[in-house]
C-alpha cells in the first residue's frame, strides 16, 4: 500500500505494516479468506490458495489506532 492515509481519529499520517500470526512453524502474515470456515483433518481449515488475500495494517503513531486492509495485488 503506497497511498498515504490519515488517521480518522487524530488526522496524523499512518504507518504501513502488518500484524504477524504465530503458527506451528513460526510467524507468518495474517490472511483473509471469503466465506465460512470449513474444517480439514490435515490442514485445520480447507482453503484454496488463489482465494487467500494477505492482510496489511496501518497504524497511527500518535494515538495507536489500527486499520486493516485485505487487498489483492495490483498487476
Amino acid at each position: 500500500m503506497n497511498k498515504q492515509l490519515e488517521c480518522v481519529r487524530c488526522r496524523t499520517e499512518m504507518e504501513d505494516g502488518f500484524v504477524p500470526d504465530l503458527g506451528e512453524y513460526g510467524y507468518k502474515q495474517q490472511i483473509w479468506y471469503p466465506g465460512e470456515p470449513e474444517r480439514s483433518f490435515w490442514t485445520g481449515l480447507k482453503m484454496k490458495k488463489e482465494e487467500v488475500i494477505p492482510v496489511r495494517t496501518r497504524r497511527c503513531p500518535r494515538c495507536g489506532y489500527l486499520e486493516s486492509y485485505a487487498m489483492r495485488a495490483q498487476v
